[in-house]
């Protein structure tokens, strides 16, 4: 007699399928495929085993001889909002890495490998390697391997269309070559990258001011559609700036995300100093003229809340400033000198834009 549970003709009899409460394990299957190639691209020597195990096995390069590990996790927030609505799927992979590679970045860590999770209510084949693709990209911009993540598929949490995403990033530094930020001083120079637009950051008032204002996100703005401007990926600095930490002394870097300019720069300042910044030193994309006029957004609420087209801040010291910016400039970036470090007068702000 047949067991009913090993018999597919019992679906026929009433008996439930894991299909039937709405997460598609075959789907599931055909992702990690179509990912596959992807990730081989991103591969790294010191990655062991990657996708397709319980784990993936990454071995600590011999270079180090005091390895430090060094972690970051991060979302893309409620850009993906937009991605939603315009069908737009591959570039939030990109802003997914960014995010954290950039973050671990600023302590001088060099990123090894990249996990992601996607969640969903239901397996959109299609879009899900779009995402996947764009993190693969982003994974080879920075230099990191892509060596696996988490697929959830779970009816009923998520509306039609929609997932979220998270993004895992691990390097290594030098003990020694830790960058703290406890060396500025009084007399540095800071020096600005440009972004690619808003990266990740502020998209809740970005949709906020498109939805007063019914905006046509097919309208030009600076010559490209505005959806263009909008969902731009945030840039990845990581080989550039790993390069310039080998030429010279990097004092202190902070990734321009949540916060602005006036947030995150502080967070690698001692507390005796102050980052005065020249507000005219930098070229401001329109993008950010556009959210300010529009949105009525305040001058110290933009540099609060928006990276306003500098998306990397470097500290190097005075005599190092020039070098730093050919090194960078002819490595495709766009550097330039945006203040200085002077010495803090009471408890005054510690970024001051004027």
């Amino acid at each position: 007699m047949n067991n009913p549970t090993n018999d597919p003709s019992s679906v026929n009899n009433g008996s439930l399928t894991y299909r039937d409460s709405g997460v598609d394990m075959d789907a599931g299957d055909r992702l990690v495929e179509n990912i596959k190639p992807f990730a081989k691209r991103t591969m790294r020597p010191e990655v062991l085993n990657g996708i397709g195990g319980f784990g993936a096995l990454v071995e600590i390069s011999k270079k180090y001889r005091e390895p430090v590990l060094v972690s970051g996790t991060d979302g893309v927030g409620t850009k993906l909002k937009l991605a939603f609505e315009l069908n737009r799927h591959d570039t939030v992979g990109i802003d997914l890495v960014g995010m954290s590679v950039n973050d671990i970045l600023v302590q001088g860590a060099e990123p090894l490998f990249f996990l992601d999770y996607f969640a969903c209510g239901k397996l959109d084949v299609e879009a899900a390697t779009e995402v996947i693709k764009g993190i693969a990209f982003g994974c080879e911009q920075a230099g990191c391997a892509l060596i696996g993540g988490e697929t959830a598929e779970m009816p009923g949490m998520y509306p039609a269309g929609e997932y979220d995403l998270a993004g895992f990033a691990v390097g290594v530094v030098e003990k020694a070559d830790i960058i703290s930020g406890t060396d500025i001083q009084a007399g540095d120079a800071v020096i600005g990258l440009a972004s690619n637009g808003a990266h990740s950051n502020g998209y809740s008032l970005v949709r906020k001011i498109i939805s007063n204002h019914k905006v046509d996100l097919k309208q030009q703005l600076d010559g490209k559609p505005l959806a263009d401007l909008i969902m731009a990926p945030t840039r990845i600095y990581v080989k550039p700036l790993l390069a310039l930490m080998k030429s010279l002394t990097v004092k202190g870097m902070a990734h321009i995300t949540g916060g602005g300019l006036l947030e995150n720069v502080p967070r690698v300042l001692p507390a005796n100093v102050v980052a005065q910044l020249d507000g005219k030193a930098w070229h401001t994309p329109a993008l950010f003229d556009w959210l300010r006029e529009m949105g009525n957004v305040a001058p110290q609420e933009m540099y609060r809340t928006f990276n306003c087209g500098i998306g990397m801040v470097v500290v190097v010291a005075r005599q190092d400033a020039d070098a730093a910016l050919k090194q960078l400039n002819a490595a495709g970036e766009t550097a330039t000198v945006i203040g200085s470090i002077r010495t803090r007068q009471g408890d005054e702000a510690q970024t001051q834009v004027a």
